[in-house]
């Protein structure tokens, strides 16, 4: 029988809402020495790629009156050209427009009649350069059964020899009735009765994320049981007077920037940190900023509360297609703090802890992991970030390290992978970061309507890590 949605997964697909659709995204660059990349040839690589991820040709299939959690089965109208799109930009493209464009994408919720995932390739960028946009629904990545598609698409060699595996002689599995699902799941309850119980927590919290559907959609009354609803899902605590925090729009704003490793790499170096303590100290030093611009009160107590999901190995935890589990993790960034330097040794002291457990999976490690695992592990740390839920935090930030050295995909060489990661209820912005040949990638999703100043925000980052090297130089030369 097709594979049944897990209760943990019932509650993701619950959340996924207008307001707050629950895909992750990515946006890869692409520099190319001719016009040989075209669409023809990206449907021709994902055909050949979609073997590796076969939750990629299925579709979620719903029981009448949610009896039991939706199940999987392979869709037999897979249709590869709804979901591998095309667009251009007015030439020459700019980076600006591209980021316009994102922002208009990654708002639409995926259609759940069909596999829920779509990549669009985006011409017209200047410099001979492309774009590829992804989206894929976080319920398809669980580090098990299924990666990100963008991680079997990635690869090392620019002519790789043909791996024979294709997917032309794909067939899909015919769907069971829903008589045949009910009493399979009847069976499954009667086996395991502790699975009857989950079957009903699981068709609750489907109850609770149409009520929160309803409530974005006609507000009023309805609007405000939607917003009951969503607290009895989330647990959460009354939203806080953070500008981080808020009642979203269905619409997105998005930003990215790179930053060069080697001066991360510098800065760690000198003060023994981790390229992360490094990554999260510009981060909070970018948030000071922004905050400051705004006209925020800032004082020496400010602080904004990060969930920020680590890499961990676990000898008792189900293991992974990476090799390793992502574990939530609630950081503290002191944005109050005025020294830069003395921000960066508060948060590699606060995370020192994560690294005595013991646990904690080396950079190195992740950046060995076969074909551009980022993707994949950006989407779990989303996943997880919901088991920290009930404390409040003010946005969430993944920091995944990718390989240093080029990776192609077709021929092509990847130039930039900015993360796309999504906005959950009650929180405005989250920042998802990706280290690659040499290069870090910042990539900001805020709601659109709330923070109007991203652009900002992306300017002090620039500014951060630039006073954090100043005074890390002036160390090495000894000024006062």
């Amino acid at each position: 029988m097709p594979q049944r949605l897990k209760p943990e997964e019932v509650s993701v697909l619950a959340l996924d809402t207008a307001r707050a659709p629950g895909h992750i995204g990515t946006v890869d660059i692409f520099a190319t020495d001719g016009d040989g990349f075209n669409y023809e040839r990206l449907i021709g690589l994902i055909r050949e790629r979609l073997a590796y991820v076969p939750r990629y040709r299925q579709r979620l299939r719903f029981l009448p009156a949610n009896l039991a959690g939706p199940v999987w089965v392979d869709d037999e109208h897979f249709d590869l050209t709804f979901h591998v799109r095309r667009s251009a930009l007015p030439r020459p493209g700019t980076m600006e427009q591209l980021r316009e464009f994102v922002g208009r994408v990654l708002a639409r919720r995926l259609d759940r009649s069909r596999p829920l995932w779509e990549v669009y390739l985006v011409e017209g960028l200047a410099g001979n350069r492309f774009a590829l946009v992804a989206k894929s629904h976080l319920l398809l990545i669980d580090g098990v059964d299924g990666v990100d598609l963008g991680q079997v698409l990635l690869e090392d060699e620019q002519d790789p020899p043909p791996d024979g595996f294709g997917s032309a002689n794909w067939h899909p599995v015919p769907e069971p009735s829903d008589a045949e699902l009910l009493i399979s799941s009847v069976l499954d309850g009667v086996r395991n009765p502790e699975l009857a119980v989950e079957n009903v927590r699981g068709a609750l919290t489907g109850a609770l994320g149409t009520a929160i559907a309803i409530g974005e959609a006609v507000g009023g009354i309805a609007g405000a049981l939607g917003e009951l609803a969503g607290d009895a899902l989330r647990g959460t605590r009354p939203p806080t007077t953070s500008p981080l925090t808020g009642v979203l729009s269905e619409q997105r704003r998005y930003a990215g920037v790179s930053l060069p490793l080697a001066d991360l790499r510098k800065i760690r170096a000198e003060h023994d940190h981790t390229v992360n303590d490094v990554i999260l100290a510009v981060i909070a030093g970018g948030l000071r900023g922004w905050l400051l611009a705004r006209g925020e009160p800032v004082s020496p107590q400010t602080v904004v509360r990060a969930v920020v999901p680590m890499s961990v190995t676990e000898d008792d935890g189900e293991p992974t297609s990476l090799g390793s589990q992502v574990a939530p993790h609630v950081q503290t960034l002191p944005v109050g703090e005025p020294n830069p330097l003395i921000r960066l040794h508060q948060i590699a002291y606060a995370t020192q802890a994560h690294k005595d457990t013991g646990r904690a999976v080396d950079a190195r490690t992740l950046t060995d992991i076969a074909g551009f695992a980022p993707t994949t592990i950006h989407a779990l740390g989303v996943r997880v970030a919901g088991e920290v839920i009930r404390a409040r935090h003010d946005l969430l930030i993944t920091n995944v390290p990718g390989p240093q050295r080029p990776m192609y995909a077709a021929g092509e060489r990847l130039a930039a992978s900015y993360p796309v990661l999504p906005l959950t209820a009650g929180h405005l912005l989250a920042i998802g970061v990706t280290s690659y040949d040499g290069e870090v990638f910042f990539g900001l999703t805020a709601d659109r309507d709330a923070i109007s100043d991203l652009d900002v925000l992306t300017q002090s980052l620039v500014d951060a890590l630039a006073e954090l090297s100043e005074l890390t130089e002036a160390r090495q030369r000894g000024d006062s």
